[in-house]
């Protein structure tokens, strides 16, 4: 047994925190290697972070979807507000450089670019979210109120670190303020159901919109 899969379960902290850095760290070097290798370096760290999903899944109990109404709503509504006050703050990282197009990369008609564009859409739907909300919502949240984590419930709210986990979460994108709100409403919903699954479903389902919103209205800055 490989000591990355020896340290995930013997630590439940190394299991929720490692493969989050890790899917970081590979996010910090997608755009070292040039324009056109920054989608298939997007595409192989997806690759990575479904294998870490894989390695977490028996290990991490609450890290199971749940699929509900209110899951549907919430992620709705953060697609919404995501998109509606886009344009009203000033992003981090904000250089006014055109953002990443594979379709301006590779030609409107490229098979290339249409595989970059499913595979950032398949990554960002199915990968991002059980990494990121097992992070922040089930390890970080309760790990600020109780450092024994598991101990705490995950429907126990805490004001300070309800307001803390999801600014860490807003500054983790460009899009900061939106990202604050949308940590905001994704922990209000763990808290509400006392499961970390509808804030998994909510996250892909927003993710999933905004990635055909950009492919239909070509605002690829969201991307």
């Amino acid at each position: 047994m490989s000591s990355f899969r020896q340290n995930l379960q013997s630590s439940p902290i190394y299991a929720r925190v490692a493969p989050f850095v890790i899917f970081v760290l590979l996010t910090v070097t997608q755009s070292m290697f040039g324009d056109a290798n920054q989608y298939w370096i997007y595409i192989g760290k997806s690759l990575v972070g479904a294998w870490l999903i894989w390695q977490m899944w028996r290990l991490v109990p609450e890290m199971r979807w749940n699929f509900n109404t209110e899951a549907f709503a919430v992620g709705i509504a953060v697609l919404i507000m995501w998109i509606g006050i886009d344009g009203l703050y000033t992003h981090m990282g904000d250089t006014g450089a055109k953002p990443p197009n594979p379709y301006l990369q590779f030609g409107q008609h490229s098979p290339l670019a249409t595989i970059a564009f499913v595979g950032h859409l398949i990554g960002m739907t199915l990968v991002v979210p059980p990494l990121e909300e097992v992070f922040f919502r089930s390890f970080l949240y309760r790990y600020f109120v109780n450092t024994n984590f598991l101990e705490m419930p995950l429907n126990r709210f805490h004001p300070t670190s309800f307001i803390v986990t999801s600014v860490i979460f807003g500054f983790e994108h460009h899009e900061w303020l939106s990202g604050i709100l949308c940590g905001l409403a994704f922990q209000w919903l763990v808290i509400s159901k006392n499961r970390l699954g509808d804030a998994i479903t909510a996250h892909a389902i927003t993710n999933f919109l905004l990635g055909l919103w950009v492919i239909a209205r070509g605002e690829w800055h969201f991307f």
